[in-house]
């Protein structure tokens, strides 16, 4: 069902402008959904500060008092988007951090992670990585959170497969996902005529050549 045929929300039963065409009504979860959806376009488009709540509430074909009975303000709804953008990514990452064993693979597995997230078509890494409220606490605490937690699960298997002091594994591990980071950005704006899966097969291969110097621990 598209936003423009909604005339209802299931659980406060507010109508939206009557001009728009009559439908079904959304449970609250799929409506959550959708207000996530059209709020995330809202916000990649215009960015936080430009945003209105006015505007995601017309994208999403309801009134004013349905978006606030999801969300009691703008920044509630921001950190809901970061909270599953942010999620995404640390799962992904795990996912490919245990998608195999040989190390080489994880690591052009893990760079693919940051470059397939850059290239989706929603656009949702700009809330991450290029957001225009850094300097609200709760924001920089949910995007801090995604190079902790990466470099974290990453430094786990630097360590294992080393020996290196927790520190040293650590600092290694935020190097690389740094790397993966910035160098998918640069990508996606100064180096589109690139294919994306060759980008980050050069960058893994580049990555993966400097810390394959570092010996597996029953090595040393």
């Amino acid at each position: 069902m598209t936003a423009g045929q909604y005339n209802g929300d299931a659980d406060t039963g507010v109508d939206v402008d009557a001009a728009r065409p009559r439908g079904g009504r959304l449970p609250r979860r799929e409506r959550r959904a959708q207000l996530l959806d059209s709020a995330l376009e809202v916000f990649v488009a215009q960015g936080y500060h430009a945003a209105a709540m006015d505007d995601i509430a017309e994208r999403a074909g309801v009134s004013k008092p349905v978006l606030y009975q999801h969300f009691p303000g703008k920044l509630d709804l921001y950190l809901a988007l970061l909270d599953a953008s942010c999620d995404q990514i640390i799962a992904n990452t795990r996912a490919a951090l245990e998608s195999t064993h040989d190390n080489k693979l994880r690591v052009e597995a893990t760079m693919n992670v940051f470059y397939d997230y850059v290239a989706s078509d929603t656009g949702a890494f700009k809330l991450v990585f290029e957001s225009d409220l850094t300097s609200e606490p709760a924001v920089r605490e949910h995007v801090e959170r995604v190079t902790s937690e990466t470099a974290a699960m990453v430094a786990e298997v630097i360590h294992e497969d080393t020996g290196l002091p927790d520190q040293a594994s650590r600092l290694l591990a935020v190097s690389l996902v740094g790397m993966a980071q910035v160098s998918a950005r640069f990508w996606l704006t100064e180096a589109g005529g690139i294919d994306r899966g060759d980008a980050a097969a050069l960058v893994a291969g580049l990555a993966w050549r400097g810390i394959a110097g570092y010996p597996l621990s029953d090595e040393t």
